[in-house]
């Protein structure tokens, strides 16, 4: 059962599911050439709103293993929204305040962002500490989201990293995620997954 938090941004409510904090354990497991690398890690997510009508997105994972226990991995930071064009009464750019009402503030007005498919086209912006920003393109339905990549941004430090794919799903009240990489000069592949619980 999905429960919406009171307060909520009107346009959040089909990304609700996911607020919260999400823990639990996954794999890596990523074949570059002859090598494959596999791995167990752990992971914290955190969805949170400010008000404001996207969420902040925070994953923070650390290595599993006897000779590795909670060595870090990496971490993530970004926004989740609801995709749409914007308009004067939303804030920007920069800290520019909106002018007048902001607008798709009720349930309904919402309703008439659905697409052809009942989901809602959304946008999630994913940067690494590793020189790697990410924009994902996508869509939620129901307690499914499914994310490619539109455009990934390199440091010229940052190693090889072309494109992804990411699906996240609600099953069994526990959050499933899986990450597909095209990267070190691979195409797009398995690369991650895990099993998340909300954290108490």
């Amino acid at each position: 059962m999905i429960e919406i938090p009171t307060g909520l941004p009107a346009e959040l409510v089909p990304l609700s599911w996911l607020i919260g904090v999400w823990e639990g354990t996954g794999v890596i497991d990523y074949a570059v050439g002859d090598e494959n690398v596999s791995q167990e890690f752990g992971q914290r997510i955190s969805f949170s709103h400010d008000g404001l009508p996207f969420l902040n997105y925070s994953s923070y994972t650390w290595l599993l293993g006897d000779d590795v226990e909670g060595q870090p991995l990496t971490s993530e930071t970004g926004y989740w929204r609801l995709a749409r064009l914007h308009i004067e009464g939303d804030a920007g750019p920069g800290m520019l305040p909106g002018v007048g009402p902001r607008p798709f503030n009720t349930a309904q007005s919402v309703e008439t962002l659905r697409n052809s498919a009942e989901g809602f086209d959304i946008e999630v912006s994913i940067v690494h500490p590793t020189g790697v920003s990410e924009l994902y393109l996508g869509q939620v339905k129901g307690p499914r989201i499914d994310l490619a990549t539109d455009a990934v941004v390199r440091t010229q430090s940052a190693k090889e990293y072309a494109a992804a794919t990411r699906i996240y799903g609600l099953v069994d009240n526990h959050l499933l995620w899986a990450w597909d990489i095209a990267a070190l000069g691979q195409d797009l592949r398995t690369h991650a997954s895990a099993r998340l619980a909300k954290a108490d």
